[in-house]
């Protein structure tokens, strides 16, 4: 069989010259079958991650370590927005789509100007949006995972093909509890990615997979 390269969304991801963070999603073109896009967002760092292009990942490393130095990396875009709205008993006089969109910068927001703790005594708040190219979707730890007849439990990460990024098999955390076990779903066996993922498998054709050992996730030294 092919070698192929899991990504399971959590783990530390490295850059060249030290660790640049946890990998918080990915993002995958769905007519194309294949992933576009790393989200990795930094340590202590919340609202800061960045939209890693698939392309800088080593597949040779087991697909979590990045050619890029930490300093390339804090260059990357931002996968990230966020607006900042009045609170609940404020009224700015605008509409919702005019509302102006600033950077994040890690700040508190009440200190920015000495004044945007409130325009008449109402707190601002800031709402966070992920960034997610046109025509793409995003795939995220939990997202729940829908069997033809019922739930069957919550994605973990997916299996890449190293050598064109094609996704082979979508990670999936089975069971309850004790019961609990990680499958590999063929991506054949999906039948659509929107609002969840969606197979063609029955929940007790998903329960008599064998089990997969996830890949430990590199680390320096």
């Amino acid at each position: 069989m092919a070698e192929t390269a899991q990504f399971e969304i959590g783990s530390e991801v490295h850059c060249s010259d030290g660790s640049c963070g946890n990998l918080k999603r990915l993002v995958i073109d769905p007519v194309a079958g294949v992933a576009t896009h790393l989200v990795v967002e930094p340590t202590h760092r919340v609202g800061m991650a960045r939209l890693v292009p698939i392309e800088l990942t080593d597949g040779a490393a087991g697909g979590l370590r990045l050619q890029c130095t930490l300093a390339e990396f804090d260059r990357l875009e931002t996968a990230e927005e966020a607006r900042f709205l009045p609170g609940p008993d404020g009224d700015w006089g605008y509409e919702d789509g005019q509302v102006l969109s600033w950077p994040y910068y890690g700040l508190g927001v009440g200190d920015v100007g000495g004044g945007l703790d409130g325009f008449g005594g109402n707190a601002v708040q800031p709402v966070f949006y992920d960034k997610v190219p046109v025509g793409e979707v995003e795939v995220c730890r939990g997202d729940r995972v829908h069997a033809s007849d019922g739930n069957i439990g919550r994605v973990q990460g997916l299996v890449l093909d190293p050598t064109d990024h094609r996704v082979t098999h979508v990670l999936l955390q089975e069971g309850h509890l004790w019961g609990r076990k990680e499958v590999a779903i063929p991506i054949g066996d999906v039948e659509s990615v929107a609002d969840g993922i969606h197979l063609r498998l029955t929940q007790h054709e998903v329960r008599d997979l064998p089990p997969v050992n996830l890949v430990p996730t590199p680390r320096d030294g």
